[in-house]
């Protein structure tokens, strides 16, 4: 299995500034992500994650992220097992871009 990718909270804001097709999957749970987000992210809870996978274009670029960035590293190699390649994990999550990028976004 190829190595997961991962991206620096500067570099997706630099992606999304420069208005890359970037698609962010929020794998946080319901209550996480009516605390805060990331602006344009759609939420795929990891609790669900076989449902909304399959809903997924596999030759699409995926960039996921979740608190800290563990969860979304288990849901990207769930991703990957299942024929995804372009998959994207953001170090250190939501806490990473609320203390990097967007001090706006509250930490819990």
């Amino acid at each position: 299995m190829a190595e997961i990718q991962q991206i620096t909270a500067h570099e997706l804001a630099q992606r999304l500034a420069a208005g890359d097709d970037v698609q962010l999957l929020d794998v946080r749970e319901d209550w996480e992500y009516a605390f805060n987000r990331i602006p344009g992210s759609r939420l795929c809870p990891m609790s669900r994650l076989p449902e909304w996978a399959a809903t997924l274009d596999p030759s699409q670029e995926y960039i996921l992220y979740c608190h800290h960035g563990i969860r979304s590293m288990h849901a990207c190699a769930y991703l990957q097992s299942r024929g995804f390649t372009r998959l994207v994990n953001l170090i250190g999550g939501i806490d990473a871009w609320s203390r990097e990028v967007d001090p706006s976004v509250p930490l819990y």
